[in-house]
């Protein structure tokens, strides 16, 4: 294999057999439960890196369920969302979400997530599912439950267009990828949005989220002060590819 082959064919590891393809990434039937709960300002300021802003100290803690899913396959997903702002250069303000950690059960799309976007991926045992009228969500770090989230099933229906808006909505990631000598080779803030959506259903209905601490599943450190939301809905969708908005190390 000559340098040209290895150029061509470098779109991901390893390079004769990488993790996952190249995209676009479509979703067939991606069902989400997101609790939105009221934290401390202290706490997202721990954690939110400048310059996204955070006008509340809201998070959105999400399980999502991929049964159906490009390249990646059949997974399961939870983590938190930060509602925040961008101003870019021009002066113009977007909100959207910073997604500050995500656990999953699938090597691939931690692969391709962590590689191509920048999602802070890391392995655990997620769970989404109904059990007689609960929608139950949990997440498992190792032997550890880490969270659960319960929801009245389908109890009030939502507005199909508000749905939409909200998933069309761009999401922001910290993408880090350190050089051969352990410094940072790459250190950006990285868009990205979703696209071709279909909404098939979207309800909302009584929640609660209890979250427990773990030192390498933080997630408790986002403490609960009050229950905003819920949502549960179900879409089909494309997740496209990003763009960097920040250049840290420029």
């Amino acid at each position: 294999m000559n340098i040209d082959d290895v150029k061509r064919r470098a779109f991901a590891m390893p390079l004769t057999n990488p993790a996952f393809p190249p995209g676009p990434y479509r979703f067939i039937n991606r069902e989400y439960l997101i609790i939105t709960y009221r934290t401390t300002p202290e706490a997202i300021a721990r954690v939110l890196p400048a310059p996204l802003v955070a006008p509340e100290p809201l998070v959105k803690y999400e399980f999502i369920r991929m049964p159906d899913s490009t390249g990646f396959g059949d997974y399961t997903e939870s983590g938190q969302v930060i509602p925040v702002e961008f101003t870019n250069a021009q002066g113009q303000t977007e909100h959207g979400g910073y997604t500050h950690a995500m656990f999953l059960d699938d090597e691939p799309p931690i692969a391709g997530g962590r590689e191509l976007w920048g999602f802070p991926k890391k392995l655990a045992k997620p769970t989404l599912g109904v059990v007689a009228d609960t929608l139950i969500g949990t997440l498992d770090y190792g032997p550890i439950r880490v969270a659960t989230g319960t929801m009245g099933y389908k109890y009030q229906m939502l507005d199909h267009d508000r749905v939409v808006d909200s998933l069309l909505a761009p999401g922001f990631l910290l993408k880090i990828i350190p050089h051969v000598d352990g410094t940072p080779r790459i250190c950006e803030l990285v868009r990205y949005t979703l696209g071709d959506i279909v909404l098939k259903g979207a309800w909302t209905g009584p929640a609660a989220l209890e979250l427990h601490p773990h030192a390498l599943a933080p997630v408790a450190d986002l403490p609960i002060l009050e229950i905003v939301s819920a949502v549960h809905l179900i879409a089909d969708l494309t997740l496209e590819l990003g763009t960097v908005v920040h250049d840290y190390l420029a």
